[in-house]
């Protein structure tokens, strides 16, 4: 990688995980926008977002871990892991244009309603909505390195506070994440420049997650539904006008 290119890794990992920090998830969403630009392939792109993001969760983890509760967290996990596996088998192959418009659409009128009745909106930890959200959320990943948004549908709804909230979805990521390292691994998508790419893009996660902190320690649970929710509908946008 040339220093033009180093400096774009390290501020797009500063902007990813602001986000992620801030809203619980869009790290994915937000760094994809520039990895395929930047790796020699999209399998290499996917791995070293992946990568960057599970490190990002380890640091909130770390710090939160008595706030999660494996009752609400193992079996959207167990559906992610296994979906998540099969859909990386498939990266190479699928029309990512066409899933990512659809899966667009879908995400911003989920946003819009969710939106509108987030006051409102009380999930309970039934097995069948996690195993759904989470098998539709390891297809996302799998395919896209982008398993946010059918997770947190469920998280932000399931949890009391956004301490609760926080936590729960970066055990998640991190969870998640490092499967899929293992899966991307498998069919040879962790390469030698994935390697130097985490290296390089360390100091941005770093950074971006002590500021995402700043900015999440400072906003209630309210708004930060109404983040979430809005953040949603604009990586929806972004899916169908660029997918």
């Amino acid at each position: 990688m040339d220093i033009a290119t180093i400096i774009l890794l390290v501020v797009a990992s500063i902007g990813a995980s602001v986000v992620q920090r801030v809203s619980g998830f869009g790290f994915g969403i937000f760094i994809m926008t520039m990895l395929p630009f930047i790796m020699p392939s999209y399998g290499e792109a996917t791995a070293l977002s992946g990568i960057l993001a599970a490190l990002q969760s380890l640091m909130v983890v770390v710090a939160m871990w008595r706030f999660v509760s494996a009752k609400r967290l193992l079996p959207i996990l167990f559906a992610f892991l296994i979906t998540s596996y099969i859909a990386i088998q498939y990266v190479e192959t699928i029309d990512e244009h066409l899933l990512k418009r659809i899966f667009g659409v879908v995400l911003v009128a989920l946003s819009i309603y969710f939106f509108c009745i987030s006051d409102k909106v009380s999930v309970r930890p039934y097995i069948s909505i996690q195993l759904i959200l989470g098998s539709l959320s390891g297809i996302m990943g799998g395919l896209f390195a982008m398993q946010g948004p059918p997770a947190v549908l469920y998280f932000v709804a399931s949890e009391r506070d956004k301490e609760h909230y926080i936590a729960i979805t970066q055990a998640y990521f991190l969870i998640g994440n490092l499967f899929m390292t293992l899966y991307r691994y498998k069919v040879g998508f962790v390469t030698e420049l994935v390697g130097y790419g985490v290296i390089y893009a360390l100091a941005g996660v770093v950074l971006g997650s002590f500021l995402g902190k700043y900015l999440f320690d400072r906003i209630s649970t309210h708004l930060l539904r109404k983040v979430v929710y809005a953040f949603m509908a604009l990586s929806g946008l972004y899916a169908i006008c660029v997918g």
